[in-house]
């Protein structure tokens, strides 16, 4: 595996030194203040690479940037209105630019208006910890009785509705205030923040856009930048739906191994590709990611390694960040699949055997609590779970030699 690291610049409260000293080998960024459907230029990537590449005192890091996370898919390009094939073609502008500056995997997502949905940023476990959660009775008192949206209320099972009203209800202005604030606050670093009345007139655009319709505006898109992404030599890997199961009356099409095979299948070219996020995947209880390595293994371009805590059997329930190792996800057995598919892809001759692979959303612990970094990105807790993951890794290419 090539461990890296997400960091989101130099406003990033983990600076570069400190992933020098957590021991990684490559950098996943991207250049967030940069509008969505905009092309990224040379000199911003060469910028960013410099970053990157420089410690404060002006020395060499040693680091390089492996993993573009993430190139963004504008709205007008999910729903095929408005810039949408202007904004294709910048997509591939930038690929091209990203390439030509030997930077070859590109995470993105095709979720609908948010990239990621919590209700709580920052909860707080036994131990005094930190992570992120989402609480099926909070969002839907969110998506009920906050944000309003008509017929939010059929959306769910209705002791989940009763359950909703009763907590909205025991709700101070700050509490809805703080829940509105989470569930929008999408991609850390992003730069679209959204009010209640953006998220209405977002969500009204999806309004006659079925799951269907999206896939194939997916494979649309696809068709047009996974020929060019072979022809660069560059990795394209959809990230899942985060959460993945349906929220807002919003379509979602990479939540599921079947889901991920129809698109893998329609665009059938090596480039066209998976992030496998054990975390976002492992929050439905009907999908096991160990299988779904097993399965897709050969297209995996890029891997998000977290863990997850589901409260819940339903497809849709409550769930929260848990310690890497500890979770809806078995990681043990993630990792020797990890490390299988590997072994398979050297013997095959593959250039890219190397899965790059990166600890995500770790707790807050320690000094990570009150550094007020990107919520899910602490310094001390994904060292912890870097640290955890190192260990299996070597454990299983032990094993395996």
């Amino acid at each position: 595996m090539q461990q890296t690291w997400r960091w989101f610049g130099p406003a990033d409260k983990v600076t570069v030194e400190t992933m020098m000293q957590a021991g990684v080998e490559g950098v996943v960024s991207a250049l967030h203040h940069v509008p969505t459907g905009r092309v990224w230029t040379t000199e911003e990537i060469e910028l960013r690479r410099q970053q990157i590449a420089t410690m404060a005192n002006g020395r060499p890091s040693g680091l390089g940037w492996s993993v573009v996370e993430s190139l963004p898919v504008s709205e007008d390009i999910k729903k095929q209105k408005g810039e949408w094939k202007t904004h294709t073609e910048n997509w591939k502008q930038s690929m091209r630019h990203l390439a030509a500056a030997g930077i070859d995997v590109i995470c993105y997502n095709f979720m609908p208006v948010l990239d990621w949905t919590r209700t709580d940023l920052a909860w707080e476990r036994p131990n005094g910890a930190r992570c992120m959660r989402f609480d099926l009775i909070d969002f839907a008192a969110y998506d009920i009785h906050i944000l309003a949206r008509p017929g939010a209320a059929e959306s769910f099972p209705i002791d989940v509705r009763e359950a909703a009203g009763a907590r909205f209800a025991q709700m101070s202005e700050t509490d809805k205030e703080a829940i509105a604030g989470n569930v929008v606050f999408g991609l850390p670093g992003a730069a679209e923040r959204f009010s209640l009345d953006d998220v209405r007139t977002q969500l009204g655009e999806y309004d006659n856009i079925s799951e269907e319709q999206l896939q194939g505006h997916m494979i649309d898109f696809l068709s047009e930048v996974a020929p060019l992404a072979e022809e660069l030599g560059v990795r394209l890997c959809c990230h899942p739906d985060d959460p993945p199961f349906p929220l807002l009356g919003l379509p979602r099409i990479m939540s599921t191994q079947a889901q991920y095979r129809k698109i893998l299948d329609a665009v059938d070219l090596p480039a066209n590709g998976v992030t496998l996020c054990s975390g976002a995947l492992g929050a439905r209880p009907d999908n096991d990611p160990v299988a779904i390595m097993r399965a897709l293994g050969d297209r995996v371009h890029f891997m998000h390694l977290r863990n997850v805590t589901i409260e819940g059997d339903a497809v849709m329930n409550s769930f929260y960040e848990d310690q890497h190792l500890t979770g809806h996800t078995d990681m043990a057995a993630l990792v020797n699949a990890v490390v299988e598919e590997e072994h398979r892809r050297k013997a095959a001759g593959r250039s890219d055997w190397s899965i790059p692979i990166r600890p995500d959303h770790g707790q807050d612990i320690l000094d990570d609590i009150g550094r007020q970094a990107q919520p899910g990105y602490p310094a001390i807790g994904r060292l912890k779970g870097l640290a955890e993951l190192r260990g299996l890794f070597a454990a299983f290419e032990w094993k395996a030699e």
